[in-house]
């Protein structure tokens, strides 16, 4: 399966990396390879991760990391990470 990822979920993601970045950049470094390589697993079992809370559809997951929600779509040959959300906040935030 590959995985694609949405403008939406790349915009919100250097947003925090760069927030990050500024009290410890190796601590930011850190933040991003740890997700991108919790995300490079979902395509090996996409359904171990609860149905989302924001959306009413089977195939919309939320994957928890560290106080996050990163929301991905399944596909049949893809799948699409869509949102980065902070837990107090709506995906459209």
């Amino acid at each position: 399966m590959k995985i694609i990822f949405k403008d939406t979920f790349i915009t919100r993601l250097e947003r925090q990396i760069n927030y990050i970045s500024q009290d410890s950049p190796s601590r930011a470094r850190k933040f991003k390879n740890e997700l991108l390589g919790n995300i490079r697993e979902i395509p090996s079992n996409p359904y171990k991760h609860r149905k989302s809370i924001y959306f009413n559809d089977n195939q919309i997951r939320d994957m928890i990391f560290k106080g996050y929600t990163i929301v991905f779509r399944v596909k049949s040959d893809t799948i699409e990470v869509f949102g980065f959300v902070n837990y107090q906040n709506s995906p459209t935030d």
